[in-house]
């Protein structure tokens, strides 16, 4: 399922994917937050986890938890392609305030149901390391960098996943093509801002704008292609499924048989002559 958007975000809260209507089935809240400088957004919530990942833009963001003592910071990022993000994430009975600071924020949102109490945690750049995936494989066509804000392995309580992906001008991702039960959410930037991409979900084939968002619904393929000259971001949500987090302990993704000798010996790879 695509959902376009092809106005500027407004100012506040822009709500993308949610928990009723036809969405339901993706059992996270998703949107985005954009504020002015000196502008400043409070979110509560009892029952569920929430996730705060920055955009580009600075803030000064607060937050406090169940038994644990308030924690501030200053955060900034300058773009969404050269630098790697901070990620708020924090259980629930939390409570966030973000203040926009100089020329303005903008954050991703997720929240899902969780009744986990665990400790609240900010991934910053580092944590979240650029890994350039594919290198060395299918001759290179399906390079691209690779973000992990955390996983299974790293924030087992937690029932998201989430992490950027950058598409190389020319080249795919999500690749070889693969699928998995958990639901998984898709949102999309090009640079330029007039580029575009590719997808298959399942069989039915989209083309992907700026500011677009695809969801991934249980066993769809999903590989994705970026057209050449552009570079695509997308920012990747997977909501674990109770009994069965997505990850190496469910055997998650899972990749299509087919057309997984691609990654083997690249010899095999036709070339002209």
């Amino acid at each position: 399922m695509q959902i376009p958007h092809k106005t500027p975000f407004v100012r506040g809260y822009t709500p993308l994917v949610s928990r009723c209507g036809v969405t339901a089935d993706m059992l996270m809240d998703f949107g985005i937050l954009k504020l002015l400088p000196g502008e400043e957004w409070v979110q509560e919530s009892k029952i569920d986890e929430q996730c705060w990942l920055l955009a580009w833009g600075s803030a000064f963001i607060n937050w406090t938890a169940t038994d644990s003592p308030l924690q501030s910071v200053e955060i900034s990022r300058l773009n969404l392609f050269d630098y790697a993000p901070y990620c708020l994430s924090v259980p629930c009975g939390s409570k966030v305030t973000i203040k926009a600071l100089h020329e303005g924020v903008e954050f991703y949102y997720i929240a899902t149901e969780n009744d986990n109490h665990f400790k609240a945690r900010l991934f910053t750049p580092d944590d979240c390391m650029s890994e350039l995936r594919g290198k060395g494989t299918m001759r290179e066509t399906s390079t691209r960098i690779v973000r992990t804000c955390f996983d299974d392995t790293s924030r087992s309580e937690s029932n998201l996943v989430i992490g950027e992906v950058i598409g190389i001008p020319g080249k795919w991702s999500s690749y070889p093509p693969h699928h998995h039960p958990q639901p998984e959410i898709y949102h999309y930037r090009f640079l330029p801002e007039q580029g575009f991409g590719l997808t298959a979900i399942g069989d039915k084939p989209y083309i992907i704008r700026d500011k677009d968002t695809i969801l991934i619904r249980e066993g769809e393929v999903h590989p994705q292609v970026t057209a050449p000259g552009y570079a695509m971001w997308y920012l990747w949500v997977i909501r674990h499924l109770e009994g069965a987090h997505y990850g190496p302990a469910t055997k998650t993704p899972i990749f299509v048989e087919d057309h997984t000798w691609v990654i083997g010996d690249e010899s095999k790879i036709w070339q002209p002559k």
